[in-house]
Parts: C-alpha cells; sequence; structure tokens
C-alpha cells in the first residue's frame, strides 16, 4: 500500500523513556482525528543517534527532521504538516545562528557520519522483517548458502579487513578460519551484546534499531565455519533490545531464515538468547563463555583460545554486536567496498557513544581516520557552555584520557592504543575543565574494582591498592612517593592480570598521570583540586566586601555553620557580613547557589 506521507518516530530507549510512546500513540490518534490515516504510514523506528535533541521525529517525502519532539506537538505535525502540506517550522533543527536545517544533511552532527552499522537504524521498523528484506536484508546470506564455499565467504570477510569490534581489533576473517579448520562435530558462534562500559551504548541501539543485521551477520559465521548453533549473550537490564530480538528471531524462522534446512539450502543453524546479570567481566571472552554454560561468569587462562576449544569444549566464534552488524553489507556489496573505507590497517566505519561535556551527544558512526577534533567540535558541535576542552576518555574503564594534543590523531586500533588509550567497544566520554583527573582516575579504578571477579591476586589485591592511593591523594592526604607507587602497582597489574580487564584496568591512571601530573602534584604539594570536584580539597569562604547581610546563604545552610560576623568590625555597612566555619563546613555547595551576588568564593 502506498502512502503520501511516512512519519519515522525514533523508539530507541532515550527518546522512548523521554515521551515517545505517548508520542507514538498521539500522532496515530490525530491521525485518526483527522481522517488521514489512509495517507500516512506511522513507524516506530530505531535510534536516529541524535539523542540530545529526542525525541526526534522525521517526515517523508519532504524529509522534515523535527527534534525535541513532545506528545503535544502530535497536533501540528498531523494538521499542519500532513493535512496542510506546511512543515511545523518551530519544531525543526535550527543550527548556533538560527539557520533551519530542512534536510538532515545541513544538520552538521551527521556531515561527517557515514552509516554503515547504523544503516537501518532510524530507517526501518526494527520489528519488521519485510522493511529489513527491502533494503538488501539476507541477499547477502543467500550468496553463503547457495553461491560461495566456507573459504570464499572467510575471504570476502579477509578482503574487507573488518577487525573485531568488541575493544581487542583481532581480524574477524583469521578468527573464523581458527574456527572453520578446528576438528570438531560441533561448534558455537556466541555474539557479545555484553556492553557495559560506563556510557556506552552502541551494541544495545544496534540491536534496537536493526536485529536483523546481527542475526544474518550470525548465520554467515555459522556457515563459513561449520557451526548450527548460536547463543547472543546480552545483559537482562536492556528489556527492549531482548523484545526486539525475540521478535526478529520468531519472525526468521517464520520466514524459513532460520532453523532447520534455511531456505532448502540442507543448512541449519538455530539463535538462543542468553541473559546476562550485568558483569561488566563478562565481556572477556573466557567469562562469557563460563556464564553461557551456567557457571560463574570468570575468566580463564588462554591458550587454548575459544576458536578451538571455547562453549562446553567445543570450538566457538565470539564476535561483538557491531562485528556481525558489519557481515551483512559485507556479503551483499562485496569486502573490497567496505576496505575502501578508512585507513590502511582499520577498515571500515566505527560506533562511538558520544557523550560527557559536549554539546551534541549521541550515537554516531564514522569512518576510521576521522579525527578527535572532527568527532568533539564538528559532530559534537564543540564543548558545552563555552567552557575549555580538557580531554576525551576513550575505550572506557580500559581506555586512556587523550588530551589537545592528540585532536588531529586520526582514530583507528593501533594509533589510539600508541597513544595510551584504546579502541575499546566505542565509549567516548569529553571531559571540560571543570573535570578533575584524579577524580576521574578514582571513578574508573573503583567501577574496575566493584567489576572484579576477584580469581586473579593481581587484579583483585591491585586495583584495591590503587583505589586506596587515588582516595588519598583525593582526600589531600598523597605524598609524592605515592606517584612512583601508582606507577609500579600499574605495571604489575597491566602484566600479571589473568584477563582484558585487570590488564587494561590501570589505563586511565597512567594516561593521567603522563598527560596531567602538574594536577596530580597540585593535590598532593597544595592540597588544592582546581576543578573543585575533590570535596575535602575544597574550601568555601564569604567576601565581605561583597556580601549585603542578606542571611541567604545562612539559612539554605544543613550545617549551621554560617554565622553573622562581629557588627562592630564593619562600621561602614548596613548589616555587617555573614562567615562561615570551616571546621563544620560539610562543602555541600548549597551556599553557593544561593547567594545572588556572587559573594560566597569556591576554591
Amino acid at each position: 500500500m502506498a502512502y503520501n506521507h511516512y512519519i519515522l518516530v525514533c523508539s530507541g530507549t532515550a527518546c522512548e523513556s523521554n515521551k515517545g510512546i505517548q508520542l507514538f500513540t498521539e500522532l496515530n490518534a490525530e491521525a485518526e482525528k483527522h481522517g488521514v490515516s489512509a495517507q500516512v504510514q506511522i513507524v516506530k523506528t530505531g535510534c536516529f543517534g541524535f539523542c540530545e535533541r529526542g525525541p526526534i521525529v522525521k517526515v517523508l517525502p519532504e524529509d522534515s527532521f523535527y527534534v525535541d519532539v513532545t506528545p503535544d506537538d502530535a497536533k501540528d505535525i498531523i494538521a499542519e504538516h500532513i493535512v496542510k502540506g506546511r512543515e511545523v517550522q518551530r519544531l525543526l533543527y535550527q543550527d548556533d545562528h538560527a539557520k533551519v536545517a530542512n534536510v538532515v544533511e545541513d544538520i552538521e552532527f551527521y556531515q561527517k557520519q557515514f552509516r554503515v552499522v547504523l544503516r537501518n537504524c532510524g530507517v526501518i521498523d526494527p520489528e519488521s522483517i519485510d522493511e529489513y528484506i527491502a533494503r538488501e536484508g539476507y541477499s547477502g546470506m543467500e550468496k553463503v548458502l547457495f553461491e560461495w564455499t566456507q573459504e570464499q565467504t572467510i575471504e570476502q570477510v579477509k578482503n574487507s579487513g573488518l577487525r573485531g569490534r568488541g575493544g581487542a581489533g583481532f581480524p574477524t576473517w583469521l578468527k573464523w578460519d581458527l574456527t572453520r579448520k578446528a576438528q570438531s562435530d560441533v561448534k558455537y558462534i556466541i555474539c557479545n551484546a555484553d556492553e557495559g562500559d560506563p556510557g556506552a551504548y552502541m551494541d544495545r541501539s544496534t540491536i534496537e534499531g536493526d536485529p536483523h543485521s546481527v542475526i544474518e551477520g550470525m548465520i554467515t559465521a555459522g556457515k563459513a565455519v561449520g557451526a548450527n548453533e548460536g547463543f547472543v549473550y546480552i545483559r537482562a537490564e536492556y528489556p527492549l533490545a531482548i523484545e526486539r530480538l525475540k521478535i526478529a528471531l520468531e519472525k526468521a524462522k517464520e520466514y524459513g531464515l532460520l532453523g532447520k534446512n534455511i531456505l532448502n539450502s540442507g543448512f541449519d543453524f538455530d539463535i538462543e538468547i542468553r541473559l546476562g546479570a550485568g558483569a561488566f567481566v563478562c565481556g572477556e571472552e573466557t567469562a562469557l563463555i563460563k556464564s553461557v554454560e551456567g557457571n560463574r561468569g570468570m575468566p580463564i587462562p588462554k591458550p587454548p583460545f575459544p576458536a578451538s576449544k571455547g562453549l562446553w569444549g567445543k570450538p566457538t566464534v565470539i564476535n561483538n554486536v557491531e562485528t556481525f552488524a558489519n557481515i551483512p553489507v559485507i556479503t551483499a556489496k562485496g569486502g573490497a567496498w567496505l576496505a575502501k573505507i578508512g585507513t590502511e590497517k582499520s577498515k571500515g566505519t566505527k560506533v562511538f557513544a558520544l557523550t560527557g561535556k559536549v554539546r551534541h551527544s549521541g550515537l554516531i558512526e564514522v569512518p576510521m581516520g576521522t579525527t578527535l577534533r572532527e568527532i568533539v567540535f564538528e559532530i559534537g558541535g564543540g564543548i558545552k557552555d563555552g567552557k575549555q576542552f580538557k580531554g576525551v576518555q576513550t575505550g572506557g574503564p580500559s581506555g586512556g584520557i587523550l588530551t589537545e594534543k592528540s585532536l588531529d590523531l586520526e582514530i583507528d586500533f593501533d594509533t589510539l592504543t600508541a597513544n595510551g588509550s584504546m579502541m575499546g567497544s566505542g565509549g567516548m566520554i569529553v571531559m571540560d575543565e571543570d573535570d578533575c583527573v584524579v577524580d576521574v582516575s578514582r571513578f574508573y579504578m573503583e567501577f574496575c574494582v566493584e567489576e572484579s571477579c576477584g580469581k586473579c591476586s593481581p587484579c583483585r589485591i591491585g586495583t584495591t591498592q590503587i583505589l586506596k592511593l587515588l582516595e588519598k591523594i583525593a582526600d589531600g592526604k598523597g605524598a609524592m612517593e605515592d606517584l612512583d607507587k601508582l606507577e609500579v602497582l600499574s605495571n604489575a597489574i597491566t602484566k600479571a592480570s589473568l584477563c582484558m580487564l585487570g590488564c587494561t584496568a590501570a589505563n586511565p591512571v597512567m594516561s593521567t598521570i603522563n598527560n596531567f601530573r602538574e594536577e596530580y602534584l597540585e593535590h598532593i604539594r597544595d592540597k588544592k583540586c582546581r576543578s573543585g570536584k575533590c570535596k575535602n580539597l575544597l574550601s568555601f569562604t564569604i567576601d565581605a566586601p561583597k556580601c549585603i547581610g542578606c542571611g541567604a546563604c545562612a539559612k539554605k545552610c544543613p550545617a549551621n555553620c554560617i554565622l553573622v560576623e562581629d557588627a562592630a568590625k564593619y562600621p561602614d555597612k548596613k548589616k555587617p557580613p555573614y562567615i562561615i566555619v570551616q571546621d563544620d563546613c560539610l562543602k555541600c555547595g548549597e551556599c553557593v547557589t544561593a547567594c545572588k551576588f556572587n559573594a560566597v568564593l569556591k576554591g
């Protein structure tokens, strides 16, 4: 059935949690009310990526891009745009110069992006297999089933240059080929959807917006290596992704694309979902395998590697969501197509969750080789509130902080590693002048201590000792020798830990010490935190000349430590100023908020 208009409503987790479901319902109700239901199709799609400005609605064929849409706006979208043919100007995206973007290509957030993995997110209904098929879905799998040998399929993946997007960057074709050559009557495919980095939501959004791409990728891998069963290991706290994945699996089976004798090819492949409990260590492949088996998720020494001895002792391919989502494009277009994108050693694109102090946060996909400057200052629109850029944390708890001197680095696996960070799964957190590197390091180390499985001593004990030293420095009790201790401990756990959680846990600490050593020295030597984040190093004082004696600060003080000064000391003032009793101060900052005259100083 042909429609005059198509209304695409973002239904990713971020937009749905911001009344996106209600918006979808209201649009349908208004279309019914105005008698245009037969003329317009209203579709829930996956994430558009521009999360900062959601909920987002896109109207076709005009390509009108509406941002910050509320359920109340449904009336105008239907009555004005659909019925009268007039765009709702107030909802269209405007840049900093009040220029209205009439089409998506005019929005700077999208101009440097190139969508491969996210090609269908924000375009199709993720619960419709027909819409996926209409966009070349499962066409590559047909070649794999009927035209190519296992070796030819793997050769296409090799030609693409695709490296694993889970963080390590291991060549995907090689992992598949090792599993193909392994002698076994049973083999397995596992999709790692256990996305645990703080601020990361790339894999979750991919499954929410395009689950069939992951399913097709897994079936292709199964045929290439001789596996007949697959598992998607996904954390239980992703209910929307799980729901859409279940629907996609049911539809794929209904269409004969999954299960016994797929498309009468003689090849059997089925997929089950395994729910994880949110343990960060289960992102490590051997710990993940143990969890799928029903055991406690703890890593085991390697070798043997999963390619030869994995799930239940059988050869196993483990790739993450983003890796599998690339496969249908490779099989449909050919490996050489993807190889044209990116850098010499890092082909294709990379999806990042751009968050933190950047003006336009969201889910982005850029070609490998894009610079940090392009991502932060062009796609991301620069730093919020005119603050100074301080650094970018890439790779989550396993990565490091890159500073201003690294802004023009071309992002790829090897460049990030060479500069003290790593690609990781794709988290990218931007920091400004108000962030304290000691506090940031403490946060990530606290996370690693909490998430450590405790199996090996270097990680279990080493991360705890590093955390204690960071807390000591943040409390203003640090000594110069503590920096040497941090470096010694960091080197020890990096070399001796069993898995990559421990081996990379010290990266944020070492990168901040190397790039911001003076800031550590200020905490230790001067007992000062320039960003004001380390509470025990804070002090609040009242500037007597500016204080008008209104008492607003004293009324807000929960500790009752703000008292009136002796009036005799200030004979020229109508009311005496106030003073803060330092020993009783909770350093909560309520006095700063309460004062309208900037008389309370934070230092």
